[in-house]
């Protein structure tokens, strides 16, 4: 019979974290979508490099971005917010980049089709234990141990 080896073990115990990495990661690179629409920051949007009408579609997408970003970032309400973003990317997706061909690759919609899944998995998934989120559930948890009859 053959045992997992240590190394592989540990490494997988390793996971819960890996997804508070992996969501803090990409929100950090999905903010900027946001400020460069709204800002012009890091850089303006093509082709002026200007920055785009805060009450256009383009702008509610770069408030969604920059806020839900940051929400993301902290993990805070995570679930909901990454549903939302998860829609967006797929409105997107679908408005902007498939009719432009089928290939994510060749339709410039990489980056829309890949945050889109991420942030669907992060909407089931949750924040990971490095999160506001989790820091919320555990204080709650710990309340209700010293206090079980507040709430009920």
């Amino acid at each position: 019979m053959m045992t997992t080896p240590a190394i592989v073990a540990k490494w997988a115990s390793w996971g819960p974290q890996l997804q508070s990495v992996l969501r803090i990661v990409a929100a950090f690179i999905f903010i900027p979508s946001g400020t460069m629409k709204l800002f012009a920051f890091p850089a303006g949007v093509p082709p002026d490099g200007g920055t785009v009408p805060w009450l256009s579609q383009a702008g509610i997408g770069g408030l969604l971005e920059v806020v839900g970003g940051g929400l993301l970032l902290l993990g805070l309400f995570t679930r909901p917010v990454a549903f939302i973003l998860a829609g967006e990317m797929a409105v997107a997706y679908f408005q902007f980049h498939a009719p432009q061909g089928f290939w994510p690759t060749m339709n410039g919609g990489v980056s829309a089709a890949l945050y889109c899944f991420l942030w669907l998995y992060f909407s089931a998934a949750g924040a990971g234990p490095w999160s506001l989120d989790a820091a919320i559930h555990e204080r709650r948890r710990e309340h209700a141990i010293h206090d079980p009859g507040q709430g009920h």
